[in-house]
């Protein structure tokens, strides 16, 4: 971190309330996370937001590090390994600071707790291995199909029983996050995401 950072308070704190014995994958930005979490506002205690009332309760799926979750999040989910479980608290200005989040019924300025579960960590589809394994005709972009295949293999591989709408939802999103000419195709340079986080 840099000299004259961010005061303390700026900090999302983190308290790890289990942890399992078999500690591994660690998580890392770019890594596909399933995760459950309740939201809490510090304030009153009271909750604004539970995954297992959404979705059907089916755990989210995010990509950890680009910016699909508030920073504060991507930051309290890094070197998590599944089965952990952390309470973090993370301060406005990497939640929804000044302006609050008003259908999440956040008020501005508000300071944010997280009760996270952690279950699956996947190599992301944003590693250059992934790209060159997902871009199977080797034209340096890659197409629905492409993605649709990797992903397919990637749930494959864990076993897991998932809705069939996750697979659409991620590949929905990884298109309107990173299509960004729309034409249907992610270049190798749109698909890497670290060209505008890695500052």
């Amino acid at each position: 971190r840099a000299e004259g950072g961010p005061a303390a308070e700026e900090e999302v704190q983190i308290e790890v309330l289990h942890l399992p014995e078999a500690c591994s994958p660690k998580s890392k930005k770019g890594d596909l996370l399933n995760a459950h979490y309740d939201g809490f506002l510090a304030s009153d205690g009271s909750k604004f937001y539970c995954s297992r009332t959404q979705n059907e309760g089916h755990p989210k799926w995010f990509v950890l590090g680009v910016g699909q979750v508030i920073k504060g999040l991507d930051i309290a989910m890094m070197n998590m390994c599944p089965g952990e479980k952390r309470k973090v608290t993370i301060p406005p200005s990497l939640a929804y600071g000044q302006q609050g989040y008003a259908q999440g019924k956040i008020p501005p300025n508000a300071t944010l707790i997280f009760e996270i579960e952690l279950y699956a960590v996947n190599k992301g589809p944003r590693s250059v291995e992934a790209f060159n394994q997902i871009d199977k005709d080797g034209d340096k972009k890659l197409s629905e199909l492409e993605i649709s295949q990797y992903l397919k293999e990637e749930f494959a591989r864990d076993g897991k029983k998932r809705h069939p709408s996750a697979h659409d939802e991620i590949l929905a999103d990884i298109f309107k996050k990173n299509d960004h000419d729309k034409d249907g195709f992610i270049s190798a340079k749109e698909y890497n995401v670290y060209q505008h986080d890695e500052l």
